[in-house]
């Protein structure tokens, strides 16, 4: 007989089990209320005789008290009551005054490195921090169906932000930038109209990402060849100024310099206002912006000239960096950028390669921008090219009412990650166990992922303004329900997966880069992507196969299957999972090789994955970096390069800041260890992180090999 516990998993039947239950209850009653050993058999030869295949664990409870009653033993009964019920309440137990006191005493280490751009020692950070701790025990003991929350403890699972579950709130977007400029947007009540000239333009930007940001928990994205237009209308504006001044006195040639440097001039503090602004804004949920600047240099866009300029312009102040606090240049981490390589940019004669290898040195020293094959990406998502968004998320192709692709304007529910690993650890190398656990637990998934859809159900849209009515999402009638925004592909909401590389070790005794894994490593992709499909066709819901960027993830799945079945070599004794289909960062493989074997995961995963390459410092040979480019654009839809840029307050060492044998981060030179004196910039997952990073997640960095 099998038993249905409370969250869900069906065991073993063990009447140990009942023998334990009344004998607690046994002890704390007079000797005349007790049941002897053959009343006790006789209620498991009742249950047993009952003859079902599956009981729910409940049920047997409530047979063993009518059974008690029906034999007089009303104390006894009343005690085993009440031996359930303090076990329940033990289950709904408040959990955060312990985590929440270690936020501020600064020892609740799990919950501060978390993510690696919060700083978790400011207090408003830690505000969000103390929030989220509510969120999470409320969302565990009361919002999540109890074998959600117990599979999500017990690592089979992970559902997202739950430290953001309590609010209405979702994931990531793509935010209607163009919409909002064109046609004004509201925040805090206040009307901003469409921008007269490139810097108001540039400064409104700033202040819809910051507004968007504070209203969602994930990243967003947005498109700047939106502000090409803008820097028309400041050439138009400053020729009308210069020519109402000069009166006719001036030749065309004077003219033109005086206008060119004047635009130069609000293009430099234009750019400059995104990138600062970004930095220094602090959002409501403790971070600076989780945003991405999508540069594509589209041949068909009217202001494609225009565009240039800014992409290059982009550029240009990334490469020089910020300052920090000694009035050094450093690497921010934001905004994250994307260059689209297309057939005029990409390194083979076309005219805007003069940016492009602007980009390849740009991305040599500050890691950015990162890159997506327009040709690629062509091929994956139905002839469009459009950003993911923030880091990794991608949606799918969707049609309006016209028939037109629509993009911008849509986001994602949310995402629920599978632990690949565990389920090759159980199965053991036996294939048939493998396949059925596995399609338990992408069932388990999907009832997760239905608890994220059906909290955003019924919400209104007055519960983020900036996103529902005034253009970045929609515009929505105030009171009026998102619903429609739900259904039909036009948002998505994501199954995340963590550890092929490890559950194709598992199971084939191999990495999936050799023949015999890669085939199983497949098999294992291509099987989540058909469950999402199904479920995609089942429900109307844009359901999406989703490679977790896994910053903290990969450290908690491995601690949780570490303590529970000890070190198995190549999978918990590292200390982290791998990072969705990736390589193992360990393996030696060179960086054609390793982005020629990813690009196949790529259009599986098509709700979201990137790929990188390590490399050492490339500064001085950009030529290779450029072959490298070439490649992508011809290979692989989304990759990046991993690079280091740190510096020491301490000696003022301008090189890598190393990991030592403590898992430490020290200087080289000085051997400083103080985080506080020290910039370190690292490639996190797919965007980069710069406040230190868990224990397992600083494992992975340190084991990361070079691919050139």
């Amino acid at each position: 007989m099998k038993i249905i516990k409370r969250d869900g998993r069906v065991v073993e039947y063990d009447k140990s089990k009942i023998e334990k239950a009344i004998g607690k209850a046994n002890a704390e009653v007079r000797p005349l209320q007790r049941v002897n050993k053959e009343q006790i058999a006789d209620i498991i030869a009742y249950i047993e005789g009952l003859g079902k295949n599956k009981m729910q664990v409940e049920d047997v409870q409530d047979i063993i008290e009518k059974k008690l009653v029906e034999l007089g033993k009303f104390e006894l009964a009343k005690k085993y009551i009440i031996y359930r019920y303090t076990r329940a309440l033990i289950r709904k137990a408040n959990t955060t005054d312990e985590s929440i006191l270690g936020l501020i005493k600064n020892s609740n280490k799990d919950v501060m490195e978390e993510n690696s751009n919060k700083n978790a020692v400011v207090a408003s950070t830690q505000r969000d921090l103390i929030a989220g701790e509510v969120s999470k025990d409320l969302t565990k003991r009361i919002l999540l169906p109890e074998k959600i929350s117990k599979a999500h403890e017990d690592g089979v699972l992970h559902f997202h932000d739950a430290d953001y579950f309590l609010q209405p709130i979702f994931n990531c977007c793509l935010v209607n930038i163009g919409d909002m400029l064109d046609n004004g947007t509201v925040m805090n009540g206040k009307l901003i109209e469409s921008p007269k000239s490139f810097q108001v333009a540039c400064t409104i930007v700033t202040q819809i990402i910051a507004a968007v940001a504070s209203s969602q928990y994930g990243g967003q994205s947005v498109d700047v060849r939106h502000l090409g237009k803008y820097l028309r209308r400041s050439r138009e504006k400053i020729t009308r100024q210069i020519s109402g001044i000069a009166g006719g006195h001036l030749d065309g040639e004077t003219m033109n310099k005086l206008i060119d440097a004047r635009l130069r001039e609000e293009l430099k503090s234009g750019v400059q206002t995104i990138q600062y602004q970004i930095n220094t804004l602090m959002t409501t949920n403790g971070q600076s912006p989780f945003v991405t600047l999508f540069l594509n240099l589209d041949k068909d866009d009217e202001y494609l000239e225009e565009n240039a300029m800014i992409v290059e312009e982009i550029l240009r102040q990334r490469l020089e960096g910020i300052k920090n606090e000694k009035g050094v240049y450093v690497t921010p981490a934001f905004p994250k950028l994307i260059y689209v390589l297309d057939e005029h940019n990409c390194l083979k004669g076309g005219k805007y390669d003069y940016i492009t290898k602007l980009a390849v040195e740009c991305s040599s020293k500050r890691l950015y921008p990162d890159y997506i094959s327009a040709k690629q990406m062509r091929a994956t998502y139905q002839g469009n090219v459009f950003s993911c968004m923030g880091c990794r998320s991608f949606l799918s192709p969707w049609k309006d009412e016209n028939g037109n692709f629509k993009f911008e304007g849509r986001f994602n529910q949310g995402v629920v990650s599978i632990n690949l690993p565990q389920i090759g650890i159980l199965a053991n190398k036996d294939e048939d166990a493998f396949w059925k656990l596995f399609d338990e637990r992408l069932e388990l998934c999907f009832e997760a992922l239905m608890v994220r859809h059906n909290a955003l159900k019924g919400i209104k849209s007055d519960v983020s303004p900036i996103h529902w009515q005034y253009g970045a999402i929609a515009r929505l009638n105030k009171g009026e329900t998102i619903d429609k925004l739900l259904y039909g592909g036009y948002s998505t909401i994501s199954l995340g997966y963590i550890g092929l590389y490890e559950v194709t070790k598992l199971m084939k005794g191999v990495s999936h880069t050799q023949p015999e894994g890669e085939e199983f490593a497949l098999r294992v992709m291509r099987h989540m992507r058909e469950a999402t499909d199904r479920w995609k066709k089942e429900t109307g819901l844009g359901f999406a196969l989703y490679g977790t960027p896994a910053e903290s993830l990969c450290y908690r799945f491995a601690r949780i299957d570490r303590a529970r079945f000890g070190e198995i070599e190549d999978v918990t004794d590292k200390g982290y999972y791998t990072n969705s289909y990736h390589v193992d960062v360990r393996e030696k493989i060179d960086a054609f090789s390793k982005f020629r074997f990813e690009s196949q995961f790529q259009p599986i995963s098509s709700g979201g994955m990137i790929s990188y390459v390590e490399i050492p410092n490339m500064r001085h040979n950009l030529k290779a970096l450029e072959d490298i480019v070439k490649f992508i654009y011809d290979n692989i839809l989304y990759a990046e390069f991993n690079t280091k840029s740190d510096y020491c307050h301490v000696c003022g060492y301008d090189g890598e800041i190393i990991i030592n044998d403590d898992n430490q981060w020290e200087c080289p030179v000085c051997h400083n260890k103080d985080h506080s004196k020290m910039n370190v910039t690292r490639r996190t997952c797919g965007y980069l992180g710069e406040n230190f990073w868990n224990l397992g997640k600083t494992k992975e960095i340190k084991a990361r090999v070079l691919h050139i």
